[in-house]
């Protein structure tokens, strides 16, 4: 996986990249392998989840690098 931006949707990360799963966990996504959030993108899921985008971003990307 080259880089995850905020227009990823959350399911191909899951897929690529299962260990980023404690990420999401920890902003309060608890239901990952709901069809709802697995076709969110990063934006969407921090908007809902009251998350900063950049700061989640950084955490991700860091995760698969």
């Amino acid at each position: 996986m080259a880089k995850i931006t905020k227009d990823t949707i959350i399911g191909d990360i899951l897929d690529i990249a299962p260990q980023t799963a404690p990420a999401f966990l920890a902003i309060g996504m608890h239901c990952l392998g709901c069809p709802s959030s697995r076709g969110e993108t990063v934006e969407q899921a921090c908007m809902v989840h009251g998350v900063d985008v950049t700061a989640l971003l950084e955490k991700l990307n860091s995760m698969i690098d």
